[in-house]
């Protein structure tokens, strides 16, 4: 009789037990710290970069008319000279000729760039005894790829760069573009020529280029470290309300760590730009601004 008290008793209490509310147990998610940009308007242009070498306008090997021996120079590296003016003689050296040094003549009016003989040495009129210059336009062949060439157009501007003057900027312009593209990387080349008149430019230089091909006055920007994906599947975490909101992005031209964006986002709008590989949409966030400060409520 006990043992079935007992057991009605256990029952009762199951019974009672079962029948109480279930206390749901809220999610605590964890607040995610990030640090965010506001996007903002600003000129963005589209730049191809290049390297190359300078060379004069105008270069000239100049060989002798006769065969001998270099008797006298009379000229030297880095003197101006003209047209027609002798740099140096040759004895003929020839029996049965009575005796009368020959002149080589220069065929263009520039700076004698470099004497390739020296006084005594024998040549032939194959022999390439100086090279001459004109230096008051220097040149710089690029290759373009083909698919900007529909960008590029002659009296474009180039801005030039070289080791020699690293803080200045030579303005250039394009003067030739060739008709025809290189089978092998096609790339067809192009010439931007640039004023030398003071002569700092020297051939042989090494040289960047760069092209401005596309100008965006007021371009919708982002930094680069924003952008997750890639294109045509790129996307930026906006932060709305303290959260972080996954947002898809149609990318634009881009110059340096800017990048246009042409849909998606809007002026104002914050970007993360650090944190973002742990957001996922909703996520809470503490958000710093560029002086360091962490907050927890909307910037």
């Amino acid at each position: 009789m006990k043992s079935k008290t007992a057991f009605i008793g256990i029952l009762s209490i199951l019974l009672i037990s079962g029948c109480q509310p279930k206390v749901e147990k809220k999610e605590v998610r964890e607040t995610i710290p990030v640090k965010v940009t506001r996007v903002e308007l600003r000129e963005l242009n589209e730049v191809l970069e290049y390297v190359g070498n300078i060379k004069a306008q105008d270069e000239v090997v100049v060989y002798p008319k006769v065969s001998g021996k270099i008797i006298e120079k009379v000229k030297v590296d880095g003197e101006q000279v003209n047209k027609g003016e002798a740099i140096a003689y040759i004895d003929r050296d020839e029996v049965g000729l009575k005796f009368e040094k020959a002149p080589v003549e220069n065929p263009l009016t520039g700076v004698l760039g470099k004497f390739y003989v020296d006084i005594g040495a024998n040549v032939l009129v194959s022999t390439p005894v100086a090279l001459v210059i004109n230096m008051d336009t220097v040149k710089i062949s690029l290759d373009i790829p083909e698919k900007y060439l529909p960008k590029i157009y002659l009296g474009q501007s180039a801005n030039i760069q070289v080791d020699a003057y690293p803080e200045e900027v030579f303005k250039g312009e394009v003067t030739k573009i060739s008709p025809v593209v290189n089978l092998e990387n096609r790339a067809a080349p192009i010439e931007t020529k640039i004023n030398n008149q003071d002569h700092r430019l020297k051939s042989g230089m090494f040289a960047s280029a760069s092209l401005i091909i596309e100008k965006h006055p007021s371009a919708v920007v982002i930094l680069k470290e924003a952008i997750l994906g890639k294109e045509p599947d790129t996307y930026v975490y906006l932060i709305e309300n303290n959260k972080a909101v996954m947002r898809k992005i149609t990318l634009g031209i881009h110059s340096g760590p800017y990048y246009e964006v042409l849909e998606g986002i809007k002026e104002g709008d914050l970007v993360v730009i650090v944190g973002q590989q742990r957001l996922y949409d909703n996520a809470p966030v503490a958000v710093e601004i560029g002086n360091g400060n962490t907050d927890n409520t909307q910037p």
